[in-house]
């Protein structure tokens, strides 16, 4: 049977301003290594969307990871991974380079560069996000910038972890 694990530790960065990518300067992104227990499981795409659905994350998404920096200005952001394996970097150039792998997951804040730099043929990830905010990709322009450095500090916070639900770590690392 597929079920959740107890809330693992939450590896958490900040990520600096570098001058293209604005990360977030409040919110620390996070990572939660095997937050979701796939083992056995055949179709473990719809046990993360059922989970990040369950926990009020929704608008979600089934893909891979954009291999060109991008952020979101507007919103917050969750991906879980079911398949494969990838490198992705996360808070731009200055940022930092993370293998994500089967069962985790990644809370973004708004903001936040991420990038694929090599995948598995096999990676599927499941993203979502929070009902408050709205979808917009920016990838890096002047105008992007602008725009986002002036959007980031009204995002909403969301009310629960996409994994763990209102009393999750998320809810508590995030706190105002």
């Amino acid at each position: 049977m597929t079920t959740l694990t107890k809330a693992p530790a939450s590896l958490t960065w900040k990520f600096a301003d570098d001058g293209i990518i604005p990360n977030n300067s409040v919110l620390p992104f996070v990572l939660y290594r095997g937050a979701i227990d796939l083992a056995g499981s055949p179709d473990p795409e719809k046990v993360i969307g059922k989970t990040f659905a369950a926990n009020g994350w929704g608008h979600m998404w089934r893909n891979g990871i954009y291999p060109y920096a991008h952020y979101h200005s507007m919103i917050h952001e969750t991906m879980g991974i079911a398949r494969g394996r990838a490198k992705v970097r996360f808070g731009g150039e200055r940022g930092e380079e993370i293998d994500v792998l089967p069962g985790d997951v990644v809370i973004l804040p708004a903001g936040t560069g991420h990038q694929c730099l090599s995948q598995h043929p096999e990676l599927v990830v499941i993203g979502a996000y929070p009902p408050s905010g709205k979808y917009d990709l920016c990838r890096g322009s002047k105008a992007d910038r602008t725009r986002a450095l002036r959007a980031i500090p009204y995002v909403p916070r969301p009310v629960s972890d996409p994994v763990f639900g209102v009393h999750g770590p998320l809810v508590a690392l995030w706190r105002p």
